[in-house]
């Protein structure tokens, strides 16, 4: 692992994701450009046609429903001068793996996350923020305003998995249109810029799992939060405006991407996100002691798999936090750990 680049730490108290863009631009430069070429020239023709339209329709959105950060994310684009930052972060096409165990210094925070994208685990930032509760770590990319995943040391962490998708009987793309319109329609607040809301304001676990279960969101989502104390951890299954909340109980409580709450009775259904939700989350109820004994001793297929981007370990109440950037099953950067030597 010595010979894997290391994560670059940002420490961004009293700045703003448009400061961590400028002092990360070839970061950004480098992930739009491996995203653009994803699948080759299939890919590349597709972004070519599509990237205007997605931005015009992204910004418009952000628009329409007074996203506080928008003119965060003009800056971004502007300073960035390329197509695909609005659409980028209006996006919401991820998977992941994610739960909170009991440990005896407190409930602990175990992470994988899954998106299609390639080199996202080589060119991650964490980045050391402040709001009005208090300083948090943004695991992140330069170009992003919204947080994915986050660590307050004495308050919590947080992260989001993608929710299932809402089914409407019209196959896997028509379902999929379908939802697309009725964010266009909606009025509610990305998942992502709720997490970043509740990282700067939110000054405990009871207030962070108030925040993620009562703010309207533009599409369904799956929260996962882990305090301080011992029963402070839960999975929030969300639709845009409810919530059905999985505390932990026993040893753990796990997510991948589908729901297990009483929302997943709702509606004509919904489809679980690849790849194998249901092993994903049946594997991570499996896991045992001697797999946590090691940083990432757990991080095994198929919680592990040709997606993986990103694991980490967190515990708010020790401050404790490893976190690994991979390639598919594959480490991709060296071991980034807090506290800070």
């Amino acid at each position: 692992m010595s010979e894997l680049p290391p994560i670059p730490f940002c420490d961004l108290r009293g700045g703003t994701p448009l400061d961590l863009l400028k002092a990360h631009e070839g970061t950004a430069l480098a992930l739009a450009s491996a995203a653009v070429n994803t699948f080759g020239f299939a890919s590349r023709a597709a972004a070519a046609a599509l990237m205007p339209a997605g931005d015009r329709a992204s910004r418009a959105w952000l628009a329409r429903t007074d996203n506080p950060h928008l003119d965060e994310i003009d800056a971004m684009a502007a300073q960035l001068g390329i197509r695909g930052v609005y659409f980028l972060n209006a996006i919401f096409e991820w998977g992941c793996t994610s739960g909170v165990w009991r440990a005896e210094d407190g409930p602990t925070m175990h992470r994988v996350l899954d998106w299609g994208f390639p080199d996202l685990g080589s060119h991650m930032v964490v980045a050391l923020q402040s709001g009005g509760a208090g300083n948090f770590y943004n695991v992140t990319w330069p170009g992003l305003a919204g947080s994915f995943n986050g660590f307050a040391p004495g308050r919590f962490a947080c992260a989001i998995n993608q929710a299932p998708m809402r089914m409407h009987k019209r196959g896997m793309v028509g379902d999929w249109v379908k939802n697309r319109l009725a964010v266009r329609a909606g009025i509610g607040m990305p998942p992502a810029h709720l997490l970043r809301q509740v990282l700067e304001t939110a000054p405990d676990y009871a207030a962070a799992k108030g925040m993620l279960t009562k703010t309207r969101l533009a599409v369904p989502a799956i929260f996962i939060l882990s305090g301080v104390h011992a029963d402070e951890g839960c999975v929030i299954e969300r639709s845009e405006d409810a919530a059905g909340i999985r505390p932990l109980e026993g040893a753990s409580v796990c997510v991948a991407n589908h729901f297990e709450s009483q929302l997943d009775r709702t509606g004509i259904g919904w489809r679980p996100r690849p790849i194998d939700s249901a092993g994903r989350v049946a594997c991570a109820r499996c896991l045992c002691d001697d797999e946590f004994a090691t940083d990432f001793g757990w991080f095994k297929p198929p919680i592990a798999n040709g997606n993986s981007r990103l694991a980490f370990n967190a515990n708010a109440a020790t401050g404790a936090f490893v976190l690994m950037g991979t390639a598919g099953m594959q480490p991709a950067t060296r071991i980034f750990r807090l506290p800070m030597n």
